[in-house]
């Protein structure tokens, strides 16, 4: 048998029902897009050899080593004089415990299945794997949202993205290593619960978001888009029995479980940045006991009821919580948090948190840099979203425009940025070439025109445009971060490269050589007084 191609086609695929064969492509696309996603991550091993990066993720990496050899109940109560010397820290309750468990679980695991590896290497290929998942998850959210075709497009971008990629390359052991695919496994099961209003769903939901807690502090911002999400559904008129139940199940559930992780303690029901969580829930209420009052009482008598209860209700939440903020009971918002607000705040007032090179604002060839074709088709993806509006792409809505805003003022959110950039994008790269393949037909030679189609040749023309463009852009959007991802993200700083004369790369390794001089010529405990 031959296919269109003319070259004969491999007789087990076409015995296969249309709905296998789909599948098939399905999970070759995703399975090639997890292969490339973890590989490309490997330029630095491949020049500088399995090695830690900076210095936060060798502090992560001795804390990891610790739990592995000691056990967690040691950990937690850890106490390291060798951490803000001469003070000491106390492990348990100064760090997010997340991803040095989840790199002793992955070694626990290896080790117990007979695969001897060290826990240095582990540590160092934990950002690889963890992106290769996070291709997989971006996929089943974009498929939530839209379609298959939009989910494998957003998987494909993602798994090379240079804005994630430069905060998962192997070797940059921190958190935010396995918070990305925590925050988009708490979207993804998110959008499941809304959808079907299932308490099960829900439930998952609140666990991915303590895992989230547990791996970094970018977590507020999970708990401030979600409950904003069903603020805009109410505003909007389609808040309904399936998003009480979704949304009281998760905040109750993930408050609870938030509260368990020591670094966090008692701040969900206390600090500013949970209090609008906490808000919604309460609206959560009063707007079901409203429907059920509306049920029993005449339009008339439930105006009047309904005016009075919402001064009353009003006047008492302000009134207790402008007297607890004013006791102390709950804590103002932190000057990190003001700074999003408002980009000048940390200028003028906390200089130490403006001196930090990530939290400047991003210039506009970062944007670029960093995303590439995505800032242009973004919006394109806003507007498919906003053609076909429902209660899920109001989410992803609100999640692009306010990721947007906040990677403006602050450049490290460009790595919460680039998630939705890839989703969005993907739903309109999508689109337009899902649109515009109807249009191209190849056989138009023996087609005859009907009636009011003089313009088909013109409108094939046109299609063939705009797929050779779409071809276009996705090639050098490719080749780009490629390039990004070879000379700017993957150079540790503790080991340092150069071009010789000759073009060659000249390495610089007089940190790590000068450190193990002194492990091995000094006695353990030296204090040296400058």
């Amino acid at each position: 048998m031959l296919s269109s191609g003319g070259k004969k086609a491999p007789i087990w695929f076409l015995r296969m029902s249309l709905e296998k064969q789909d599948t098939l492509l399905k999970m070759m696309v995703l399975t090639i897009a997890a292969i490339l996603s973890f590989s490309t991550r490997l330029f630095s091993v491949l020049r500088f050899e399995s090695v830690i990066h900076e210095f936060d993720p060798y502090f992560n990496y001795r804390t990891t080593r610790f739990l592995t050899e000691e056990g967690f109940y040691q950990f937690h109560n850890w106490f390291d004089d060798r951490a803000w010397y001469p003070l000491g820290r106390i492990i348990g309750g100064t760090i997010y415990p997340g991803l040095m468990v989840t790199s002793a679980v992955l070694y626990h695991a290896m080790h117990f299945l007979n695969i001897t590896i060290d826990i240095r290497n582990v540590c160092v290929f934990l950002a690889p794997l963890f992106s290769s998942f996070t291709t997989l998850v971006t996929y089943q959210l974009t498929k939530e949202l839209k379609d298959a075709g939009a989910g494998l497009v957003a998987a494909a971008m993602i798994s090379i993205v240079p804005g994630y990629i430069s905060r998962s390359v192997a070797g940059s052991y921190d958190n935010e290593a396995i918070a990305i695919f925590c925050m988009l496994l708490t979207y993804c099961l998110w959008i499941k619960s809304v959808k079907t209003g299932s308490m099960y769903w829900s439930a998952l939901c609140a666990l991915a978001y303590f895992y989230m807690v547990s791996s970094w502090g970018g977590y507020v911002f999970l708990i401030n888009l979600i409950p904003l999400h069903v603020l805009a559904l109410m505003a909007t008129g389609r808040f309904s029995h399936r998003i009480y139940v979704s949304y009281c199940t998760v905040y109750c559930l993930g408050t609870i479980l938030s509260m368990q992780i020591s670094f966090v303690g008692f701040q969900p029901v206390q600090s500013s940045e949970h209090m609008a969580a906490f808000g919604v829930f309460g609206l959560c209420q009063v707007h079901s006991f409203v429907d059920y009052v509306r049920s029993k009482l005449s339009s008339e008598h439930f105006n009047t009821l309904f005016r009075s209860l919402i001064l009353i209700v009003g006047t008492v939440v302000t009134s207790v919580g402008g007297i607890l903020t004013a006791t102390g009971k709950i804590s103002p918002w932190t000057g990190r948090f003001y700074s999003l607000l408002d980009p000048s705040y940390a200028k003028n007032n906390i200089p130490i948190i403006a001196s930090v090179s990530e939290h400047q604002p991003t210039t506009w060839s970062s944007f670029y840099f960093d995303l590439q074709m995505l800032v242009f088709m973004f919006p394109a993806g806003l507007y498919f979203c906003f053609s076909r509006l429902t209660d899920t792409n109001i989410f992803i809505i609100m999640y692009g425009v306010t990721s947007i805003y906040f990677a403006g003022v602050m450049v490290r959110l460009m790595l919460v940025l680039a998630p939705v950039m890839c989703i969005l994008a993907g739903i309109g790269v999508s689109a337009i070439l899902t649109t515009y393949m109807k249009n191209l037909d190849v056989s138009r030679k023996d087609k005859k025109f009907k009636k009011g189609e003089s313009n088909y040749p013109v409108k094939n023309e046109i299609a063939s445009a705009v797929i050779f463009m779409m071809t276009a852009f996705l090639i050098t959007y490719t080749f780009h971060c490629t390039w990004v991802t070879s000379e700017a993200y993957s150079s540790p700083s503790i080991v340092l490269s150069a071009r010789g004369g000759d073009g060659g790369r000249i390495i610089f390794d007089d940190f790590r050589e000068a450190y193990y001089w002194l492990r091995h010529n000094t006695p353990e405990v030296v204090i040296y007084k400058g």
